[in-house]
């Protein structure tokens, strides 16, 4: 069961130390690339903002953007700001969802996200903790997947397993990191079961796109080519 009063705590959690991490920066390592092809670091921290304020609209009964255009505009147009333009909006952003998510609130209801996708409200706060710790890596500045909450890792790793559970392109596929933990995702495609193993920051990066899985030992077939997320 989600516990969004914990997540809550981790999301503010996880914003500090990404606020800490770029007040390091300046305005010229801010226009720098990040990991995200065709990013710079400003658009991912524009994206950062206005995912907190898309959370916000979701939590009130509002579509999340207004549209898929109104979205990407609205980060190409945030994207240039200098460094204390963006970290004032990371924190003024990151503190309305914060006061939204305070709010007394029926928990158990269903919410609407993009693209048709809905989920349990109370799993909105984990949803903005994935957010803000995988693009602090995508940043590029010292933070990698290895340095992630231990739990956060297992419990992404639960999400994005369940999420490729089933899909029509992915073998049925057993997940190990050598620890005892396991987890099986796929299923929707033939072959397999393949076996993929490897460590859980790995096997993380591989789910989630950040890795290409070269690090990962594969057993019964190839490594599945996942679906873009």
């Amino acid at each position: 069961m989600m516990d969004h009063v914990r997540d809550l705590a981790s999301v503010r959690d996880a914003t500090e130390r990404l606020l800490t991490a770029v007040t390091k920066l300046d305005n010229a390592a801010v226009a720098e690339p990040s990991r995200l092809p065709g990013w710079s670091r400003g658009h991912v921290l524009a994206h950062l903002s206005r995912n907190a304020d898309a959370l916000v609209n979701v939590l009130e009964g509002r579509p999340m953007y207004a549209s898929a255009s109104t979205r990407d505009a609205d980060i190409e147009r945030d994207a240039p700001r200098p460094l204390e333009t963006q970290l004032t909006d990371l924190r003024e952003s990151a503190a309305r969802f914060d006061g939204t998510g305070a709010a007394p609130a029926d928990w158990s209801r269903t919410v609407a996200l993009r693209n048709g996708v809905t989920d349990s409200a109370a799993r909105v706060p984990f949803r903005r903790w994935i957010e803000v710790d995988l693009h602090h890596v995508d940043l590029g500045i010292g933070y990698e997947l290895e340095d992630l909450p231990e739990e956060f890792v297992a419990r992404e790793i639960d999400f994005l397993a369940e999420r490729f559970a089933g899909h029509k392109d992915v073998p049925s596929t057993a997940l190990g990191c050598g620890d005892g933990r396991s987890w099986t995702t796929g299923g929707g495609a033939g072959g397999g079961p393949v076996e993929v193993e490897g460590p859980a920051a790995e096997l993380l990066g591989w789910l989630c796109g950040r890795r290409d899985g070269s690090a990962l030992t594969v057993r019964g077939g190839r490594l599945p080519a996942l679906p873009p997320l």
